[in-house]
């Protein structure tokens, strides 16, 4: 697995590329709380086109993210989910509580 972020404006966009599995999620979470807590933005985009695979320890690695930056005043939105990662959140009713966009551009125009 692999994450990269690139600061978009005041968006702060973070692209996963693998596998969010028990193996990869405690990485994930680390890369991503490292990122949150060393830049100053107003939101935060996950962009997992190149996400083939999620387990329910990267649910837990993601509910874990998103309460941290709701607890910084920041907003976390998801944009470009495919095949079975959007399957995954669909059943695990993340759609729900998170924001899923179609494109990262929708992502965010959303913010």
């Amino acid at each position: 697995m692999q994450v990269e972020s690139i600061q978009n404006g005041q968006a702060l966009v973070i692209t996963v590329n693998g596998r969010l599995d028990t193996t990869t999620a405690s990485d994930f979470e680390s890369s991503c709380f490292e990122l949150i807590t060393s830049n100053a933005h107003n939101g935060i985009v996950i962009d997992l086109q190149a996400l083939e695979y999620m387990s329910s320890a990267g649910l837990r690695s993601i509910l874990s993210l998103g309460k941290k930056v709701k607890a910084q005043g920041g907003s976390l939105v998801f944009c470009n989910l495919q095949g079975m990662v959007q399957e995954v959140f669909d059943v695990s009713g993340f759609t729900s509580i998170f924001s899923v966009y179609e494109s990262q551009e929708e992502a965010l125009g959303a913010m």
